[in-house]
């Protein structure tokens, strides 16, 4: 196979210019970053497959330099980008992997039969609403007040320093995607372990033991729920445990696909 290019590409899908990078040789494997990510978060593990795989990866669109959607989208919205794009590049790929919110959109596309890869691997992935957390609650919550605080006239001038005050109370992930709030709260309330239930194809569970965005709990509630799954654990990483442990989620993906 005509080994892939290294550059950052265009190409218009649902009519959002989308930036997207392919590289390597062999089997396609189709990256999906997490929320508030880009393309650019694989780029270690893919330095390390790109000798016996073709990586292909994009930025969704609202991140990384693909533009904005066009309204308020869910999860199957996702789903329906990626199928388009994959038809616009003529790519059925070997396997997909999702990160957080990429594995959402994984789980979703391939239950859905959207998607119809060999495998799948998934990495801290999201998707599981057993509880309702404190940090959800005040996302909703404080997002609404520091809106409405933000649009008093006499504070207009002082909407800098608002914004560094929410920063640091709900986090920057959340801020950094607060044009995609009305999208992010459709999100974060689907709960996709029914979908889980109907994947049947071959799946690698990546976990960092110390993830506390998606918790190693969630992994072991999707290895139950997956026919024909399997975790794999990495010690002393987090929710990012792609970049952190680069290598050994490498090697456990070759080992996975070999």
């Amino acid at each position: 196979m005509k080994k892939a290019g290294n550059r950052l590409m265009k190409v218009i899908v649902n009519n959002l210019a989308t930036e997207y990078k392919k590289t390597g040789r062999g089997p396609v494997i189709l990256m999906l970053h997490g929320w508030c990510d880009n393309l650019h978060t694989f780029d270690k593990i893919a330095e390390d497959l790109k000798s016996e795989y073709t990586i292909l990866s994009l930025d969704m669109p609202g991140f990384g330099q693909t533009e904005m959607p066009p309204k308020t989208w869910e999860v199957s919205d996702y789903v329906d980008f990626i199928s388009n794009f994959l038809n616009k590049l003529e790519i059925n790929p070997y396997c997909i992997l999702g990160h957080s919110f990429g594995g959402r959109v994984t789980i979703k596309g391939v239950s859905t039969r959207v998607f119809k890869p060999k495998k799948i691997i998934l990495i801290g992935s999201a998707g599981i609403s057993k509880r309702v957390t404190l940090r959800n609650i005040a996302v909703l919550i404080l997002t609404k007040i520091f809106g409405i605080i933000t649009l008093i006239p006499p504070l207009l001038f002082y909407r800098h320093k608002i914004r560094k005050k929410a920063y640091k109370i709900i986090g920057s992930d959340y801020l950094e995607s607060n044009a995609l709030k009305d999208t992010y709260i459709k999100i974060i309330s689907e709960d996709l372990k029914s979908y889980a239930k109907s994947i049947n194809v071959p799946t690698q569970l990546i976990w960092g033991s110390n993830d506390t965005e998606t918790p190693l709990e969630d992994g072991k509630i999707y290895n139950s729920l997956i026919n024909n799954s399997k975790l794999r654990v990495i010690k002393n990483s987090g929710h990012l445990v792609h970049q952190q442990e680069p290598h050994e989620v490498s090697q456990t993906i070759k080992e996975f696909l070999k």
